[in-house]
């Protein structure tokens, strides 16, 4: 398709609903390590929409012109024939990859084999990278992953976990980097993953379609919008986008500044106690998302209300449960168990919080309003929002969805959708 008539996806910010997913999703941007997150839910519910549309809130990446890797600067592959010359190209920016693994995919194309037309043309034993090196610092999306050979998720998710895709291939051996946003997608009434499988993926969002009439007719509304001018109805979005990616960028420069003290640690492993949760993946996985999401709101320690956050996007999929009985958590239960936590963190504080290091970030605490204000502020805004009295309405991201919430809001456009000029 030629760059005339290539259509920007749509906007990712401009998705209607579905906090919990775009959560995830931005989770996993900020750490790759949490291990990718699946979307399990109907058919038509912007599954693939949000994952598509992530590549356009993360940051552009420094690579090098036909590096088949995609190397980070200074960190070239040992099989990268460009970037471990001796004068390797200059780095250009580039957008974030995006790869999609085709359900019929062969091992050897997804983890790479050995280049049969140099072995066979001049002897030659080189390796000819698969699609996971093409999803390095980027992402890998699976669309109904649960039709996929099971050995082969078993080998993704080992890979995504690790960050390294070693192969053994005709006596060869090679082992390049492979560190990417794992994304994958199913349908449940096609059939549901293995207990095995569901626990490797990091995280697991269930979705479903908007029963309330007014969020079903503002779906339709900004998607007739965009199919009428894509171009225009993306345009109306940017600032909200370049919020977004603004804030992923910054959430990845504080992640390995952030603290999670042994408190926080002891409540993570009691949530996984208390909900019988027999993988000791669920702990570790918890310990990242929660650090994830302290990240994300610029903070640099975790509290009692961001392991609850991540209690609801690590636990359910890892719950042991009877035959027929559905996933989830009995919300009531967590909310019991973190004000527990809360209380006693308050009472320790109380004892001797003298001293005490900030909960801020150390780049943001400079020129920072005090908490209390930014509490009124945002409740003012919430205000306006309700009144019509502001230039914009506020679309929130609110990480949890019952109790206190960590929240993410970026600006959205008020002005109507149009068919005709798409005004967003």
């Amino acid at each position: 398709m030629s760059a005339a008539h290539h259509h920007p996806g749509y906007p990712f910010s401009a998705i209607v609903g579905q906090p919990l997913l775009k959560e995830a999703l931005l989770l996993c941007a900020v750490d790759p390590g949490i291990g990718g997150v699946l979307v399990r839910g109907d058919k038509g519910t912007a599954k693939s929409t949000a994952a598509r549309g992530l590549t356009q809130v993360l940051p552009a990446i420094l690579r090098k012109p036909g590096c088949a890797f995609n190397c980070a600067p200074g960190q070239p592959a040992a099989a990268c024939a460009v970037c471990s010359t001796q004068e390797p190209p200059t780095a250009t920016l580039a957008e974030v990859p995006f790869v999609t693994l085709p359900l019929g995919a062969t091992e050897d194309r997804v983890l790479g084999s050995l280049d049969l037309q140099l072995a066979l043309q001049g002897g030659q034993r080189a390796f000819q990278p698969g699609l996971l090196a093409a999803a390095h610092r980027g992402i890998l999306y699976i669309d109904e992953v649960n039709l996929l050979a099971d050995h082969l998720v078993d080998v993704l998710l080992d890979v995504a976990a690790m960050g390294v895709n070693a192969v053994q291939r005709e006596g060869l051996s090679v082992s390049h980097p492979a560190r990417f946003t794992l994304i994958g997608t199913m349908n449940l009434e096609e059939g549901d993953l293995r207990p095995q499988l569901l626990d490797r993926f990091g995280l697991m969002v269930e979705v479903t379609a908007p029963t309330d009439k007014s969020v079903r007719a503002e779906v339709v509304r900004r998607r007739i919008a965009y199919e009428a001018d894509p171009q225009a109805f993306t345009s109306q979005w940017q600032e909200q986008q370049d919020a977004l990616r603004a804030q992923v960028a910054q959430a990845q420069r504080l992640l390995p500044g952030v603290a999670l003290d042994d408190a926080m640690l002891e409540l993570i492993s009691h949530l996984c106690c208390e909900f019988e949760v027999a993988s000791l993946r669920a702990d570790i996985v918890m310990h990242k998302t929660a650090r994830a999401i302290a990240a994300l709101q610029a903070r640099a320690r975790v509290t009692p209300d961001d392991v609850r956050a991540a209690a609801l996007l690590v636990l359910p999929h890892r719950r042991r449960r009877k035959p027929f009985e559905q996933s989830g958590m009995d919300q009531d239960k967590l909310d019991d168990l973190v004000d527990q936590a809360r209380q006693a963190q308050g009472e320790s504080q109380g004892q001797g919080s003298a001293g005490a290091p900030p909960d801020t970030a150390p780049d943001e605490q400079e020129g920072q309003e005090p908490q209390d204000q930014k509490d009124q502020q945002e409740q003012q805004e919430q205000q306006e929002q309700q009144n019509g009295e502001g230039e914009g309405a506020q679309q929130t991201f609110a990480i949890g969805t019952a109790g206190p919430a960590r929240k993410i809001s970026v600006v959205t456009p008020t002005t109507s959708f149009s068919t005709s000029s798409a005004s967003g």
